[in-house]
């Protein structure tokens, strides 16, 4: 299965336009109006691409998500780790690997996704298969098709039309190959302000969750633009349930800078001990 939805990376910066908190927050409100308008807890995942970059190993960083309190971790490319010992660190940790991207392509050359790449579609696959090879030995259900950059020296509006064409084709092949094995893949319009000037995909829409304070790249506690206590208790209001993954460069120590996802599970007891409505 084939989901054409993106992460939600709360930036002022979204696709390749400056917007307001509010018009965020209108965004917000389209992508999740069928949702049930319910108040429930929110579910943390680490990134484990980002977090506890104090930690060398992959598995090393799957215990020290466990230990500071994650049930969930998400990886960008755990290919450097042989599937087996990925999945026996994720069971004997008892963590769940909710999202891993196909990989990047040759990054020596600035590759970051080859889905939208002409005349790359054999690498794409060949990727693809190995995504969904980790994805289905460690139980991993989602995989973000990662569409790729302009190339190098040329300019993305004489490659467009190609891209596009690429692109499309890539993920037709890919739904048809997600839907067999129970898989739901994803995409992400990366923003071309700031983040990634060359990436392809650039529109933004809204699905799975990742956050990051604004401007910095921090903590969601850290000094920034945005107000994540009211975004927390609005995803909780639009009874979003999937994962909020924590995307974010760690000011210092990984655990350290967990002090506000703390606070909002140590909120979660005291609600739940208030009597409030718990989600199945």
């Amino acid at each position: 299965m084939l989901c054409l939805v993106a992460y939600f990376l709360p930036a002022i910066v979204i696709g390749n336009y400056v917007c307001k908190l509010s018009d965020l927050v209108d965004l917000l409100q389209f992508s999740f109006s069928q949702a049930v308008p319910m108040s429930c807890p929110l579910h943390f995942a680490a990134n484990l691409s980002w977090l506890f970059p104090e930690l060398e190993k992959l598995s090393h960083r799957i215990k020290a998500a466990a230990q500071a309190g994650f049930k969930a971790v998400e990886v960008a490319w755990p290919y450097d780790t042989e599937v087996t010992e990925l999945k026996q660190a994720l069971e004997k940790n008892g963590v769940d690997l909710i999202l891993i991207n196909t990989p990047p392509g040759n990054k020596a050359k600035g590759e970051l996704g080859l889905g939208a790449l002409p005349m790359q579609e054999a690498e794409f696959r060949a990727g693809l298969d190995l995504a969904v090879k980790y994805a289905k030995t460690v139980g991993c259900k989602q995989i973000h098709l990662m569409a790729g950059r302009v190339p190098v020296g040329l300019d993305r509006t004489s490659v467009a039309k190609a891209m596009e064409a690429t692109f499309i084709e890539n993920l037709k092949y890919a739904a048809d190959i997600l839907s067999k094995e129970g898989l739901l893949g994803l995409v992400e319009p990366i923003n071309t302000r700031i983040t990634d000037p060359r990436y392809f995909l650039n529109t933004p829409h809204q699905g799975h969750v990742q956050i990051a304070q604004v401007p910095n790249r921090n903590e969601a506690d850290s000094p920034g633009e945005i107000s994540y206590s009211y975004i927390f208790s609005l995803l909780e209001k639009l009874g979003y349930q999937g994962y909020v993954g924590c995307e974010y460069t760690p000011k210092g120590n990984t655990v350290d800078g967990l002090g506000w996802l703390r606070s909002y599970w140590g909120n979660q007891g005291t609600k739940k001990l208030a009597g409030r409505a718990e989600c199945q």
